[in-house]
């Protein structure tokens, strides 16, 4: 026969809170912005040195087209309005 371990029971943790989930992911979210200027600069290096490099483009193209959604997704702002609002 085996022995009985005793367990002691374990205190659950509190799940976070809204408020406390929304400042841990709107400081990821800041961390992110600033890691995308840091590779956004080095993308910039990497395309002076290679100046007709048109994949470099496309690159930005897919960032941006991606930033346009993230913008038009927190604003409530259509595709298009963001567009008109970067052409200005």
């Amino acid at each position: 026969m085996s022995a009985k371990k005793n367990k002691t029971p374990k205190t659950p943790t509190p799940d976070p809170s809204a408020s406390e989930t929304y400042a841990q992911r709107r400081s990821d979210i800041a961390r992110l912005l600033d890691v995308l200027g840091m590779e956004l600069d080095k993308h910039a290096d990497a395309a002076k040195a290679d100046p007709k490099c048109w994949g470099r483009v496309g690159d930005l193209g897919k960032v941006r087209s991606d930033l346009i959604d993230m913008v038009g997704f927190m604003s409530g702002m259509e595709r298009d309005e963001v567009e008109r609002f970067l052409a200005e």
